[in-house]
C-alpha cells in the first residue's frame, strides 16, 4: 500500500528568517494521524535567510540528519565539532545523552534550503557523535546511492536505527528500481522536481509511505532529487 501525503498538506511555520515545512507533527504544528512513521520522526523543509539561523539548543536520544539542497549550513556543537554542509553532504547528529549545537545560513547574501530530518535511536543513552560525508553527483546519478546505514557501509554515515536511508537524482525519463523486502517500510521523500511512484504522481515537498512489500519504480518526469527511507516495520 502506498499513502501520499502532500506538500501542501504540511505543517507551516514562517518566521521572516525561517519558513518551514513539517511532514509531521513538530513545534505549533500538531497532527495526529501525522506523528512520524516507522522510526522517522521528522522531515522538515527549512529555507533561512542570509545570516540567519538557529541559535545554540539541545537535543537527545535522537539521530539528526541535515541534507542541503541549495547554499550552505553552518554547524557548531559543544563537543567540538563545526562544519560548513553544503549540496552532496550528508550530516549525521547522534544527540545521545545530549547535545548543544547551532545552525546558522553560512552566506551574507543567499538564502539555505535544507532538509532536517530526526528518526528515533534504537537505543536511548549514547554517546553523542558527529559524521559528515560528502557524495558527489555522479554517485547519485540515475541510481540510488546508500547515504546512511545502521553500519555505515559503503563509505555511508552511520545511522544508531535499523534504517537505510539512499538519495538519487534522476533526469527526466530516468527510473531506479528499489525491492522492498518483506518486514520493512519505506519513506519516500521528494526533494525537487517531479517522478512517479508505481502510477502515483508526486512532486517536490511530497512523501510516501510505503507499508508492504514490493518493487518501488521511481521514474523521473522532470529532473528530481529524491531520499528513500527503507525501515524495519
Amino acid at each position: 500500500m502506498i499513502t501520499i501525503r502532500p506538500a501542501n498538506e504540511r505543517g507551516a511555520a514562517n518566521f521572516g528568517w525561517l519558513d518551514s515545512r513539517h511532514t509531521f507533527s513538530f513545534g505549533n504544528y500538531y497532527d495526529p494521524n501525522h506523528m512520524g512513521f516507522a522510526t522517522l520522526r521528522v522531515i522538515n523543509e527549512d529555507k533561512v535567510s542570509p545570516s540567519q539561523g538557529f541559535g545554540t539548543h539541545g537535543h537527545r536520544d535522537m539521530e539528526i540528519i541535515s541534507y542541503v539542497l541549495e547554499g550552505a549550513l553552518e554547524h557548531k556543537d559543544n563537543i567540538g565539532n563545526g562544519s560548513i554542509i553544503r549540496p552532496g553532504d550528508v550530516q549525521r547528529m547522534s544527540a545521545g545523552t545530549g547535545i548543544l549545537h547551532s545552525e546558522y545560513n553560512a552566506s551574507k547574501t543567499d538564502p539555505v534550503h535544507f532538509l532536517q530530518i530526526w528518526i528515533l535511536p534504537d537505543q536511548s543513552g549514547i554517546e553523542p557523535g558527529y559524521e559528515q560525508t560528502h557524495f558527489s553527483s555522479e554517485e547519485k546519478q540515475g541510481k540510488l546511492r546508500l547515504v546512511g546505514s545502521r553500519d555505515g557501509r559503503e563509505g555511508s554515515v552511520t545511522i544508531h536505527q535499523d534504517v537505510n536511508l539512499y538519495a538519487t537524482s534522476l533526469q527526466e525519463g530516468e527510473a531506479v528500481d528499489h525491492a522492498l523486502r518483506q518486514g520493512r517500510v519505506a519513506w519516500l521523500q521528494v526533494a525537487r522536481g517531479t517522478i512517479d511512484l508505481n502510477g502515483y504522481t508526486l512532486t517536490a515537498g511530497d512523501g510516501a509511505a510505503v507499508t508492504h512489500s514490493e518493487v518501488l519504480t521511481l521514474a523521473a518526469a522532470t529532473e528530481a532529487e529524491v531520499l528513500l527511507f527503507d525501515m524495519a516495520a
